[in-house]
């Protein structure tokens, strides 16, 4: 279950995002694996200390925590709130009910909320889910990627060898332009790099990515609160972009894009890989 404080590390990614960035609270959140809530809180006690970016860099991070949350205060600590996503996700299992799970959350947590109000704080986590916004892009905004559902095959014209790929796809969210890869694997290593000839391919880079919840990028896959996998993390940080996945079986997040647009795509993409061979 989540904790209240953040790792320094998230906070300063949530910094950056938030300063350099100027990615909204939501696509911060989302980015992190974090509620929007938890970045507001950050964001919150960062203007009220009158912190600034230029400022962090010399900060250690023993030093940016005593400026955000104070010393630390040896008392008893407040009750730690419910984690609504971890509810969320566990009551999708057979047999599984908000009791129960009051049940295990009070194992951990015995001085924790009585039922009601462990119930009340779900509830009001899923209406606020509930919300939905018509998808508006904007040039070099978003750079929606995925891999295609079919896997198209490549002839070696020295051995006659077919061997079936995979198509990593990427689409800019305003104008669709298209750019296509045929990779021998989604490992991390090609799904890297084909990032990497992405954005080589459309001539800058977007102000976020938005990948489908694949193993490769998405270490732990979920619908509130994915977590990126470090190397797609340090990939990001490197570019100054970020990493905003889309939630799955959300079309409107736009991840939809991401197939390949026709025939003559998956065309070009197999004949570059095979002049490649």
């Amino acid at each position: 279950m989540a904790t209240d404080r953040l790792p320094m590390r998230n906070i300063r990614e949530i910094l950056r995002l938030k300063w350099t960035l100027k990615r909204s609270h939501r696509d911060t959140a989302r980015s992190l694996g974090i509620s929007p809530g938890a970045v507001a809180s950050v964001m919150s006690r960062a203007t009220a200390t009158g912190l600034t970016w230029d400022a962090l860099a010399d900060l250690k991070d023993e030093a940016l925590e005593q400026r955000l949350y104070g010393p630390k205060v040896t008392g008893r600590p407040a009750r730690p709130l419910p984690d609504p996503a971890w509810i969320h996700t566990e009551l999708r299992r057979a047999g599984v009910t908000l009791e129960l799970l009051h049940l295990e959350y009070l194992s951990q947590h015995p001085d924790g909320y009585r039922y009601s109000a462990f119930c009340l704080h779900y509830r009001q986590w899923v209406d606020r889910q509930r919300l939905s916004m018509r998808q508006v892009h904007r040039a070099g905004e978003k750079l929606f990627v995925d891999y295609s559902g079919k896997k198209p095959e490549v002839v070696d014209p020295t051995t006659g060898v077919v061997q079936p790929v995979e198509l990593f796809v990427a689409v800019l969210g305003a104008s669709n332009y298209t750019y296509v890869e045929a990779t021998d694997t989604q490992r991390s290593a090609d799904f890297i790099q084909s990032h990497s000839h992405a954005v080589e391919y459309v001539g800058g880079v977007p102000a976020a990515i938005v990948p489908d919840q694949l193993r490769t990028g998405i270490r732990d896959p979920c619908r509130y609160e994915p977590i990126l996998q470090r190397t797609y993390e340090e990939w990001a940080a490197h570019y100054s972009t970020a990493i905003v996945p889309a939630r799955p079986a959300k079309p409107r997040d736009g991840k939809a894009a991401a197939p390949a647009r026709s025939l003559r795509t998956w065309r070009r993409a197999i004949m570059r890989t095979s002049d490649a061979c």
